[in-house]
């Protein structure tokens, strides 16, 4: 994204301006259409823009790779890739520009043999040792987005509507933090400029590696900064910041000293997220939201759950993501007018099960993952609100576990860190 950065005083202000989501008016209903596939069984939008333009990832034929995707005026796009197997928009993409962002991967090896950051968002959900990179694409055209010098690898994960990518990427230290049976390099956070010239973002004294990963129109960014770890998460969250002009901020935390990730950042300099609810690196995380005046606030989970993230937010207030645990394994939520609501209550009779919710846009429409009950897929969805008054499921759909497909759920498990731990325990 291409932003002109604002002075901090200036964004001070802006901050200051919404201490909560603003209040809207009664709860609305939505009506759901699953989003057109490329092949496979599972894809995720997890970004929508102004325009209407759905961005994500679609799994083709087999259910082995995925690649990024735009779903425009009800056609469903591939981007490409950087000439390997997978590729894929992980994050909120909000530019109304015409340009996407996301990762792919090379066809060439990782000369250190690393598993960098990209392989949990691609379909096989298993280590492919090859190099990834960020890209750019508009107009048709995919490009990458370097490294720093000596490093390898990339992660782009926003733009904003100045033509500002923001994401992290390597450098060619060999970072003592990193946990080298994944990761050896070092990484930071970084914005890609308009002239191509990257910019880096430093992580706060103490801490080894950063990465950010949303940037608003005012240039103000959010990310992490921790130890490079496995270069996913946990420990690499030690710490959630905003770099203002450059320079980070620790925003806090509810309890925890990991997993501190924010994943979106409004123009109103609201920003939501996930982390730890207790020390150690065992993935308890809430959502939270945090702003300027209010600080770090937990969003809470459904009664029962086991956890939930928080992962778009517009800018009215309205924030989506999901909860996850019990016989529902993950169902999308809405956080709204100070109220959570599964909204799998809020649909029209006859929608598929909503699994989980990527973003909002201005005009209130959600759009995530879902599954079909009547065929076992898991595609894309869009849900756009409805007149008020009109049917909705009378009750929350239960998916028991064995109901959801185990290639599915191990793909969002995955995407999300929650791998590696029993079922009844995610």
């Amino acid at each position: 994204m291409k932003s002109r950065i604002v002075t901090f005083a200036t964004a001070m202000t802006l901050l200051l301006a919404l201490a909560v989501p603003i209040r809207l008016a009664a709860q609305t209903n939505y009506s759901v259409v699953e989003l057109g596939e490329l092949g496979g069984t599972a894809g995720s939008a997890n970004g929508i823009n102004d325009r209407g333009w759905v961005t994500g990832t679609d799994n083709l034929a087999g259910d082995l790779t995925s690649v990024a995707t735009v779903w425009v005026k009800g056609s469903t796009i591939s981007l490409g890739t950087l000439g390997g197997p997978n590729s894929a928009v992980a994050w909120p993409v909000k530019s109304n520009n015409g340009v996407i962002v996301g990762i792919s991967e090379l066809p060439d090896a990782d000369p250190l043999g690393e598993d960098f950051s990209c392989w949990p968002f691609f379909a096989a959900t298993v280590p492919t040792g090859r190099i990834c990179q960020g890209f750019l694409w508009q107009n048709g055209q995919m490009t990458a987005l370097p490294p720093f010098p000596g490093g390898y690898s990339s992660y782009a994960t926003g733009v904003n509507n100045r033509g500002q990518v923001v994401g992290w990427a390597e450098n060619g230290v060999h970072d003592p933090t990193c946990d080298p049976a994944f990761q050896v390099l070092q990484f930071r956070a970084v914005i890609w400029q308009p002239n191509g010239t990257m910019q880096e973002l430093p992580p706060l004294p103490g801490d080894s590696t950063s990465a950010a990963t949303a940037i608003n129109d005012h240039g103000q960014v959010v990310g992490i900064s921790g130890d490079c770890g496995v270069a996913v998460g946990s420990v690499s969250a030690k710490h959630a910041v905003l770099w203002q002009n450059g320079v980070p901020i620790d925003l806090g935390n509810i309890g925890g000293d990991a997993w501190n990730t924010p994943t979106a950042i409004n123009n109103q300099g609201t920003i939501v997220g996930f982390a730890n609810v207790a020390p150690g690196t065992a993935r308890t995380f809430e959502a939270f939201i945090w702003s300027q005046a209010g600080g770090m606030k937990s969003l809470g989970k459904i009664a029962g759950d086991l956890r939930s993230e928080a992962l778009g937010i517009n800018e009215k207030g309205q924030i989506v993501g999901l909860s996850r645990g019990g016989p529902f394994l993950f169902r999308a939520v809405l956080w709204e007018n100070n109220k959570l609501t599964d909204m799998n209550s809020l649909i029209v009779p006859g929608s598929p099960f909503l699994l989980l919710a990527g973003d909002i846009d201005q005009r209130g429409r959600i759009v995530g993952e879902a599954l079909d009950l009547d065929t076992g897929e898991s595609p894309g969805f869009i849900a756009t609100p409805v007149t008020p008054g009109a049917a909705v499921s009378s009750a929350v759909h239960p998916t028991p576990q064995g109901t959801l497909p185990e290639n599915v759920r191990r793909q969002i498990e995955r995407r999300l860190g929650l791998a590696g731990e029993p079922a009844t325990q995610q």
